[in-house]
C-alpha cells in the first residue's frame, strides 16, 4: 500500500477509536438473531401486515424468511428519480420468487439543485440531506425488516439515505441506482450559451432550448457533478453491484441489475451465512477508498461535506486534511465535464468504474481488504455486467482505456495530484476544485470585491462594473446564514470575464455546483461569516492571494490590522422565511461547521454536533 494512504488511514482509525467503538457496540446490540419482526407483539405485527395479501401475511406470520424494506426517493418530476416508479413492483416480484416478502417502507424527499439554483428553495438543499436521513429512520422505525434496498441518485439524496442507513447499521443495505440518461448536446456548447445569455447576446428562448437539449429525458444528468459522484462513491465503497452505476436507465441490462440487487440483499441478510450489516461493512478503509475515488475521478466538492457527514454517522471522523494529504498522492485519471468535454456515458464506454478501480488497486492506492455487498475485497469490481440470452453475466473489465482522453492511467495521468485541495490562511480554511483549472488560473492575486448575495454580483456584472481583475468575496452564504446554497449563478458572468482575459476568483462560505470548477473558487470557508469568521473582516479593495498549487489563501494585511477590525454583520432575516425556510430554523441554529460536514447529528458517544 501507498505509505500516505496507510498513514491517513491510521490517523482516521486513531481519532475515530472512541466514537467507532460506541457505534459498533450499538449496532451489535440492535441485531436480532432471528427475523426482526419476531420482537413485535401480535398487535404490532398485525398492523404491520394488515395491507398485505393473504400469501404475504402467511409468510410474515411464519417468521421464517426475510422481509425486505424499500426506501425510495421516487418522484416523477426529477429525471434521475422518475425511473424508480417501476422498481418496487419489479423488486417485489423478484423477491416473491425467492419466497421472501418485500414492503415499501417509506419515501423520502428528493429535490433537485438544478431546478432550485439561484432560487430561494436552494436554501433548503443542504438541510434536505439531514431531512432525508431522518425520513429514512422513520421508514425503518417499524422494526419489520431484515434488509433494505435504497433507491436514490442525486445530490443530497444518496448521502441522506446512507446516513439513515447507518443509523440502522445492523441491517444489510444495498443501494440501487437508476442510471444516466443518454447523452444530449455537448457540455461545452451548453456552457457557451449560458455565458452568451449572461452577456445578453442570446435571449431566454435560446437558453431554454439549449438547456432542454442537455437535460432531455429520464435518467441522471450526464455531467460529472454531485449526483454522478454519488454513484461512483456507492460503487467504490461496495454498496452497488459491480459495474451498476452508469448503465443507462430503462434498458434490459438496467432491469437485470435491479433484479440482481434485490437478490443480493438476501445473501447478506441476518438469516444467511454471510450476514453483513452496513455499519460493520463500511469502515475507515471504505471511507478512505471513497476519498481516493473522488480525487482520482475529479468528483464534486460537495463531498468534502457529505463524506464527512456520512462517516460521522458510522462513528468515523474525517477531516479536510485527510482529503488534502491523499490528493497529493492520488493522480487525476478522468476527464469529464467540468474538467473535460466527456460525460458519464463516455466514461462508462471508456472502461468506467471497473477500469478506474483496477488502476488504483494496481498502484496500491486502494484498500482491497474491505467488505462489500458481494463479498470481501474489490476484486469483483474488476468485472462488468452484460446480458446474454436475457441472463446477467459478468466479464473482466478492460486492462486499458478504450478512450485515453476520458480515462487515463496511473502511469500517464492527467495530473499527478487529485482534483481537490484544502486552502489554509489567515481568514480560515476552505476547499477548491483544481481538476478543471488551467495552470494560469491556479494563482490569483487581486483586490477583493464584496458581495452578500450572488444577485448583487450579477447586477454589478450587467452594469459593467466587473471588467477588471478581482476576487469576489461572497459571504453570509454558509449553513448558519441561509443553508449554504450552491452559488451556481456566479459561474456564467465570472466565466465570461475570465474568457475576456481578466483574472477572477471566488472566496465564499457557500457552496458551488458539483459541476463547477473553471473559475478558481475557494468555497466552504470556515468559520463562516455568520459565526464571526475572518471572512467577515475582509474589506473592499483588500488584496487577496489565492494559490491553489501551494494550498494557501491569504488576506494581505498585517495580523494587527486584521485583529483590530470589527466583524461585519448582515441582516439575514429575509432568508429565514418563505418557500418553507421557516421550518428549518432549528437546523440553521444547530448546524455544525463545514469541516464537520455541516450536519445536525451528533457523533456517536457525543451529545451534539
Amino acid at each position: 500500500m501507498n505509505e500516505t494512504v496507510l498513514a491517513v488511514t491510521k490517523s482516521i482509525i486513531k481519532r475515530s477509536e472512541k466514537s467507532r467503538t460506541v457505534y459498533l457496540k450499538r449496532i451489535k446490540e440492535a441485531h436480532h438473531q432471528g427475523v426482526s419482526r419476531e420482537a413485535l407483539g401480535c398487535s404490532n405485527l398485525a398492523h404491520g401486515m394488515a395491507s398485505c395479501s393473504s400469501h404475504e401475511k402467511e409468510e410474515l406470520a411464519g417468521l421464517k424468511r426475510e422481509n425486505i424494506a424499500i426506501v425510495s426517493a421516487y418522484n416523477d418530476m426529477l429525471s434521475a428519480h422518475e425511473p424508480f416508479k417501476t422498481y418496487p413492483s419489479l423488486i417485489k416480484r423478484t423477491l416473491d420468487h425467492e419466497g421472501v416478502t418485500t414492503q415499501f417502507a417509506g419515501g423520502v424527499p428528493a429535490m433537485c439543485d438544478g431546478i432550485t439554483q439561484s432560487q430561494p428553495g436552494m436554501e433548503l438543499s443542504l438541510y434536505s440531506r439531514d431531512s432525508i436521513a431522518m425520513g429514512t429512520a422513520i421508514a425503518l422505525s417499524h422494526n419489520m425488516f431484515d434488509g433494505v434496498l435504497y433507491l436514490g441518485v442525486c445530490d443530497k439524496i444518496v448521502p441522506g439515505l446512507l446516513i439513515g442507513a447507518l443509523s440502522f447499521g445492523h441491517l444489510p443495505a444495498v443501494f440501487v441506482p437508476a442510471g444516466p440518461m443518454p447523452s444530449g448536446i455537448s457540455n461545452s456548447e451548453k456552457a457557451k450559451i449560458r455565458q452568451e445569455y449572461a452577456k445578453g447576446k442570446v435571449d431566454r428562448s435560446v437558453l431554454l432550448k439549449t438547456e432542454s437539449a442537455s437535460y432531455h429525458s429520464v435518467g441522471t444528468c450526464t455531467f460529472y457533478g454531485t449526483a454522478n459522484s454519488n454513484q461512483m462513491l456507492m460503487e467504490i465503497m461496495g454498496l452497488h453491484l459491480p459495474g451498476a452505476s452508469f448503465v443507462n436507465t430503462e434498458t434490459p441490462l438496467r432491469n437485470a441489475l435491479t433484479e440482481a440487487a434485490a437478490k443480493q440483499v438476501l445473501k447478506i441478510s441476518p438469516l444467511g451465512e454471510n450476514y453483513m450489516p452496513v455499519g460493520k461493512m463500511l469502515d475507515e478503509k471504505s471511507f478512505v477508498n471513497a476519498i481516493i475515488g473522488l480525487l482520482a475521478t475529479g468528483g464534486s466538492t460537495n463531498h468534502t461535506l457529505h463524506l464527512v457527514a456520512m462517516a460521522r454517522a458510522a462513528g468515523i471522523v474525517l477531516n479536510w486534511d485527510d482529503f488534502d494529504r491523499l490528493s497529493k498522492v492520488v493522480p487525476l485519471l478522468c476527464r469529464m465535464y467540468p474538467n473535460g468535454s466527456a460525460d458519464v456515458n463516455h466514461f462508462h464506454a471508456a472502461g468506467g468504474m471497473g477500469l478506474v478501480i483496477r488502476e488504483l488497486l494496481d498502484a496500491k492506492l486502494l484498500h482491497n481488504d474491505v467488505n462489500t455487498i458481494v463479498g470481501f475485497g474489490l476484486d469483483r469490481y474488476l468485472e462488468e455486467p452484460f446480458l446474454e440470452d436475457r441472463v446477467l453475466h459478468y466479464k473482466e473489465v478492460p486492462t486499458k482505456s478504450y478512450d485515453s482522453a476520458v480515462i487515463s492511467s496511473v502511469s500517464e495521468p492527467f495530473d499527478a495530484h487529485g482534483g481537490l485541495r484544502v486552502l489554509d490562511g489567515n481568514i480560515g480554511r476552505s476547499v477548491i476544485k483544481t481538476s478543471a483549472l488551467k495552470p494560469e488560473h491556479r494563482l490569483i492575486e487581486a483586490p477583493a470585491m464584496i458581495f452578500h448575495t450572488q444577485d448583487a454580483l450579477q447586477e454589478a456584472f450587467k452594469a459593467g462594473k466587473l471588467e477588471r481583475d478581482f476576487i469576489a468575496v461572497v459571504r453570509f452564504q454558509g449553513a448558519k446564514s441561509n443553508g449554504m446554497p450552491e452559488l451556481h449563478g456566479l459561474m456564467p458572468p465570472l466565466g465570461a470575464l475570465q474568457d475576456s482575459g481578466f483574472k477572477v476568483a471566488i472566496v465564499t462560505d457557500g457552496r458551488m455546483s458539483g459541476a463547477s470548477g473553471k473559475v478558481p473558487s475557494a468555497i466552504h470557508m470556515t468559520p463562516e461569516a455568520a459565526s464571526g469568521g475572518m471572512i467577515a473582516k475582509i474589506q473592499e479593495g483588500d488584496i487577496l492571494r489565492l494559490d491553489s498549487d501551494n494550498g494557501t489563501l491569504e488576506l494581505l494585511v498585517t495580523s494587527e490590522t486584521l485583529e483590530s477590525r470589527t466583524v461585519v454583520t448582515a441582516d439575514l432575516s429575509s432568508n429565514h422565511f418563505g418557500m418553507g425556510r421557516e421550518l428549518f430554523a432549528s437546523m440553521r441554529d444547530n448546524v455544525s461547521g463545514a469541516e464537520e460536514g455541516a450536519c445536525n447529528f451528533a457523533l456517536p458517544g457525543e451529545e451534539s454536533c
